[in-house]
């Protein structure tokens, strides 16, 4: 990454494993959540759909996102436009909705896979650009053309190997081993979209705004309290899987 226009930068590593921790988590969610979608009906696949949503594009890849940017250090303070950051995050979860329903209703095709995760590949991308795009700081913000074409590259096909996993493996040890991968999917692209940075400063940009938390304590947050909510729609998806077992015995 070429950041030598604004100095020294680094990555806290601590927060780096958080992100992928988090992404990790949250994809295994959106798996044990997704699998009900195919055959559920009327305002419960609404349920499920929203669920599984939730946990991938909020959980996996807008969690990862976020804690990923507070793991990254420059010589300058630097603050979110909240409007922005909000905004990225509905972003996240309406486009892995609709890769969602796109490639878990009807029948499985190869055409519904592929425009189900370059809508959501490309939604991703724009997710991770908006939130770029929410920082402040007295610095001007432009891309290398290559990097940035690759991250767009690697976020179709995460997202498109990631709805494929999410309608076609059945085991839980299964969903556990990809949930790694789809974690290194979205760590992928995200880094891939930070390399592909380069930051000028630009003092006539207004200052940032400060923080009532340190970005550590910030990161803590965010990590917690979307486990918390990941850990209650696992416990959901658990339970169902568990009743669908009975019934079939």
């Amino acid at each position: 990454m070429n950041m030598n226009m604004i100095g020294h930068t680094s990555y806290d590593l601590q927060l780096v494993g958080l992100s992928y921790a988090i992404s990790v988590f949250g994809a295994f969610t959106a798996l044990q959540l997704a699998v009900a979608i195919p055959t559920a009906k009327g305002s419960a696949l609404w349920g499920w759909v929203v669920g599984a949503a939730a946990a991938m594009g909020g959980g996996a890849i807008w969690s990862m996102h976020f804690i990923a940017m507070l793991a990254f250090r420059m010589p300058m303070r630097v603050s979110y436009d909240v409007g922005l950051t909000l905004a990225s995050l509905l972003l996240a979860i309406l486009v892995t909705g609709a890769g969602l329903f796109i490639v878990g209703r009807g029948e499985a095709s190869f055409a519904r896979l592929l425009g189900g995760g370059t809508l959501t590949g490309l939604g991703v991308a724009t997710m991770h650009y908006t939130g770029m795009a929410a920082m402040q700081m007295p610095a001007r913000i432009d891309y290398v053309p290559s990097l940035f074409a690759l991250s767009l590259v690697i976020a179709v096909v995460a997202s498109t190997v990631a709805l494929w996993l999410c309608f076609n493996l059945r085991g839980n040890l299964q969903r556990f081993g990809s949930a790694f991968v789809m974690g290194v999917a979205v760590c992928g692209m995200h880094y891939t979209g930070m390399a592909a940075t380069h930051f000028t400063p630009d003092y006539q940009h207004p200052p940032a705004a400060a923080f009532g938390m340190e970005t550590g304590e910030m990161a803590l947050t965010i990590f917690l309290f979307t486990a918390a909510l990941m850990a209650v729609a696992l416990s959901i998806a658990l339970k169902r899987a568990r009743q669908v077992i009975q019934l079939e015995v």
